[in-house]
Order: C-alpha cells, then structure tokens, then sequence
C-alpha cells in the first residue's frame, strides 16, 4: 500500500508539473510581412482589418491577407462644412476654423487636384476640370505628393 501511495504521489507530480510547463510555455508569434493586413471574405465586420492571420470572430472564416500600399494623408473638416471636400495638408478649416482631421483613405475613393494649385491643396473626389483654370484635375499618389517635399512653391 506504501508503493501505491508514492507512485500515486509521483505520477501527481509529474502531471502537474507538464501541465504547469505547457501553460507557461508560449506559442511563436507568426510575424506578419509589413503592409500586409487580414480582413474577412464576407465583410460581416465591413472594412474592419487584422494585423495577424486567423479566424473571423464573426464567422469563423479565415481571414485573407490584403497588401496595403503606403497612403496619402486626406484632411477634412470634421463638420463637414465644405460637404466632402479635401486638403492634402493638415491646417484649419476656412469656414469654421477648425483644425482638419484625416480621413481613412478608403472613405474618399479618389483624389484630384488642379496641377497649377490655383485652389491651394483643395481636392476633388472625382475627376473633371478645375473651376478657376479649366484644366483637368490630376490624380494624387503618394509619389506626388513625396516629390515637392523640402521646398515650398510660395
């Protein structure tokens, strides 16, 4: 009875001490690449996005992994007191003075700008001609904006 009791006692111990190790062991952490994001086939959480891979906690579906490219800045006033238009600038809305605040850059499906500037850093959702010059309006990107950093046209 003595014997049954310490082997009782040791395989106790020796299951304890496996379960105490494989709760404080940790799991690898899968590095995702940068610019890389997840977000789920069914939109069940809309644009809603992830920074690792896994499963929706809606639906239970695998994320999918979208590419994201580096982004342009957008700035709108937050009263919306121009309606939808944009600056490629943060400064002061010219109508209530408020500081502008940027704008997810898959809210404003596209951005033009008049090459001349004759409007400043007004932006256009859509595409056209620009009303104080008649040129049309060129699309924005982040190289257009990176190539006339470091000197002002003023």
């Amino acid at each position: 009875m003595k014997h049954l009791k310490m082997l009782l006692t040791l395989a106790l111990a020796i299951c304890s001490i496996t379960t105490l190790t494989a709760q404080i062991k940790t799991s690898p952490k899968k590095q995702t690449e940068k610019g890389t994001v997840y977000s789920c086939p069914m939109k069940c959480e809309g644009s809603k996005t992830y920074n690792r891979p896994g499963k929706c906690p809606k639906c239970k579906m695998k994320l999918q992994a979208k590419n994201v490219s580096p982004s342009v800045a957008i700035y709108q006033c937050p009263m919306k007191c121009e309606g939808d238009k944009s600056y490629a600038k943060a400064s002061k809305c010219p109508v209530c003075n408020m500081n502008l605040k940027t704008v997810n850059k898959e809210a404003v499906a596209a951005n033009y700008q008049c090459p001349m500037k004759c409007e400043g850093d007004k932006m256009y959702a859509k595409a056209g001609k620009c009303p104080k010059c008649n040129m049309n309006l060129k699309a924005i990107t982040a190289t257009t904006t990176d190539e006339h950093k470091g000197h002002n046209h003023n």
